[in-house]
């Protein structure tokens, strides 16, 4: 719950901002009435899985976005395995890698 009271107000049409995201995806690790209660009191509808069911509950659809992006990244073999002791050169390193996805992606677009 902490981590809710953190979530900063989600930007959208002009008029009042709304405070909180309309919901809030989670793994089945997280499937327990206590939490879909706390996070119901918020004012968020949970999308819990539940435990047991089958695959295919939809969280798979936004999911995917996260599991791609490490995949990506995981194509430059420095970010796989951290060797720098610095932060900072690492964060660079990081900040090329996620350079170089986007070059990559924006060149290979089709212009219409």
């Amino acid at each position: 719950m902490p981590l809710i009271d953190q979530i900063p107000p989600v930007r959208g049409k002009r008029g009042r901002p709304r405070f909180r995201p309309d919901a809030l995806y989670a793994d089945r690790g997280y499937d327990h009435d206590k939490y879909r209660n706390l996070v119901r009191s918020k004012g968020i509808t949970p999308v819990i899985a539940r435990r047991g069911s089958e695959h295919g509950s939809g969280l798979g659809v936004y999911r995917w976005v996260v599991e791609q992006t490490f995949a990506l990244l995981h194509w430059f073999r420095r970010l796989r395995t951290r060797w720098e002791i610095r932060d900072d050169i690492h964060e660079a390193f990081l900040s090329l890698a996620c350079a170089i996805i986007c070059w990559r992606r924006l060149r290979n677009l089709p212009l219409s």
